[in-house]
């Protein structure tokens, strides 16, 4: 998948914005948060890293440590909490399918989005 591409299929969550807060300039595009705009916390990251596009992902920390040990493009959250985070390197060599980057995509939106409250009942 490419940057655009990514960030098209995280648009298609509800109220699922990108933002850019690591930029230096109004062009500098390097890095794109993904986020929800009732709590804004961030479910992507896509950005450059050794020359490589990056796409960390919020996972639930047993399921990370399983994709980690089935795809070699599948490593720790890099510049991220090891634990709840992994990255997927979207290089020449990515064996990660594109419906799985989806299907961790919508998982990492699950896990960040805000969570309905029940009501109190008097």
């Amino acid at each position: 998948m490419t940057r655009e591409e990514i960030i098209e299929y995280c648009l298609t969550f509800p109220l699922a914005y990108e933002d850019y807060p690591f930029a230096k300039t109004a062009t500098d595009k390097e890095s794109t948060v993904m986020r929800h705009q009732e709590n804004k916390k961030t479910f992507a990251i896509i950005m450059i890293h050794d020359d490589k596009l990056y796409l960390n992902l919020k996972c639930d920390p047993l399921e990370a440590d399983f994709l980690r040990q089935s795809f070699k493009a599948l490593v720790p959250g890099w510049h991220m909490n090891k634990e709840h985070w992994n990255s997927v390197i979207l290089d020449e060599f990515c064996d990660v399918p594109v419906e799985e980057i989806k299907r961790m995509i919508g998982n990492s939106y699950d896990l960040i989005k805000p969570r309905l409250r029940k009501s109190r009942i008097k």
